[in-house]
């Protein structure tokens, strides 16, 4: 059986219009999803990325929260058959405060797997609030039991593959232990690059503020330099048929160019799989 990917709705953010791309509308608000993912199709589920843990920590980054029962984790894995007992890993693209906010609805003997630069960021006091208290202790404690957390030195050991058809691998891009998920799907290879791209119109397609050729445009939320933040992007156009971000529809890819989008306004739960069908042309 192929792998699948199927999008977990975790709900909304508001947020100010620049904190996603460097300088476009500076002041302004803007409302962005909040996607994880559910590998399915190999020997147990895999989830990638686990929201934000409630609407009020959202407001310690003077954002807004927009979650509601329905995006609720438990209530997305049953959309497709699966309880938070049946996945065998958590995988973290990183662990900023919209994406790892859930790991404690998970049971210990589910293994949290991370790049272990991103559990040092997380620590370091660097991009505090980033990485909230009760997100980051919760980590702690799988540090401190046995098989509950998995740390792996991407930048040093290259990718890894953690089961058949999905590797790992450094994004170095975003945050200093950002990594990227690759998934080998029927259709091709399909990556969850988490916020190494927020929105792909403005970053990609017609990169804003952006005159040379196959230029893109930066995020205003990066750790390490523009420079490596563009190679980072130019990389995922140039490795990946599919490309998955948290905050934004995903993009079909043919030759470093973004040649179509997700169509997320079918009728019922956002649930897809990353095959041809429902996708339509940029």
């Amino acid at each position: 059986m192929a792998l699948e990917i199927k999008i977990l709705d975790y709900g909304d953010i508001e947020l100010e219009s620049s904190f996603l791309v460097l300088a476009r509308d500076c002041g302004r608000v803007r409302r962005v999803p909040v996607y994880g993912f559910l590998i399915l199709g190999g020997q147990y589920p895999i989830v990638v990325d686990t929201g934000y843990r409630d609407n009020a920590i959202m407001e310690t980054l003077g954002m807004r929260g927009l979650q509601f029962h329905e995006n609720m984790i438990e209530r997305q894995l049953a959309n497709h058959g699966v309880k938070p007992g049946d996945v065998r890993y958590v995988l973290h693209t990183h662990l900023h405060i919209d994406h790892a906010g859930k790991d404690d609805h998970f049971p210990m003997n589910t293994t949290v797997v991370l790049n272990r630069r991103e559990l040092e960021c997380s620590v370091s006091g660097l991009m505090h609030p980033q990485y909230p208290k009760p997100d980051i202790q919760h980590l702690i404690e799988r540090l401190h039991t046995r098989d509950a957390l998995r740390l792996e030195d991407l930048e040093l050991s290259g990718p890894v593959e953690i089961i058949p058809g999905v590797v790992m691998e450094a994004a170095n891009a975003h945050t200093e232990g950002s990594m990227n998920v690759h998934v080998e799907t029927a259709e091709g290879r399909a990556t969850i690059c988490g916020d190494v791209i927020y929105d792909f119109n403005d970053q990609i397609i017609e990169p804003i503020y952006q005159i040379s050729d196959h230029e893109p445009q930066v995020t205003g939320n990066h750790a390490g330099s523009k420079r490596s933040e563009k190679a980072a992007i130019k990389k995922l156009l140039n490795s990946s048929r599919f490309l998955l971000p948290v905050h934004d529809k995903p993009a079909l890819i043919e030759h470093g160019q973004v040649i179509g989008r997700l169509d997320m306004q079918i009728p019922g739960p956002v649930s897809q799989t990353v095959p041809k069908r429902n996708w339509f042309a940029v």
